[in-house]
């Protein structure tokens, strides 16, 4: 019973976290929500098929969760992400980056094999099924460049 019990816990520690995201970030999507008063909103965080590198991310504000959409939250931002887009980001950290380039949102993705120079497209190791991945909500853009 030990046995079992140790593995169990082994397993648990093992998990990465879905997603999550520094406090700079949390408190800096929250500022932008307060400036367009979208009270009742959670950032919603996607992956669209597009970009140089196969898949693209994307954020948008949200005031709709689906049934088998995934919420979380920090620092008192609460997160959408839905199934598909789970598949490619779990275990990633968003973080909020002021540099001499400027500032912007940096997402670090565990399982992303290969990315583009500005780090809004990437690629997995599951290839040919990344071209297929929609998150199911699109993106506006169809390059890198945003």
């Amino acid at each position: 019973m030990a046995t079992i019990e140790q593995d169990m816990i082994r397993e648990q520690a093992s998990i990465a976290p879905l997603l999550t995201i520094s406090e700079t970030a949390a408190q800096r999507l929250l500022a932008m929500m307060r400036e367009k008063e979208l009270e009742g909103y959670s950032l919603r965080v996607f992956v669209a098929g597009g970009g140089c590198s196969g898949l693209q991310y994307g954020m948008t504000f949200d005031n709709e969760i689906r049934e088998d959409e995934h919420t979380l939250a920090a620092y008192g931002l609460s997160m959408i992400i839905d199934p598909v887009s789970a598949r490619y980001i779990t275990g990633a950290s968003i973080d909020y980056v002021d540099n001499i380039m400027g500032g912007g949102f940096k997402i670090d993705n565990p399982n992303a094999v290969a990315s583009c120079g500005c780090g809004h497209s990437f690629r997995t190791d599951e290839g040919a099924d990344d071209a297929d991945a929609s998150g199911g909500y699109g993106c506006s853009s169809s390059s890198c460049s945003r």
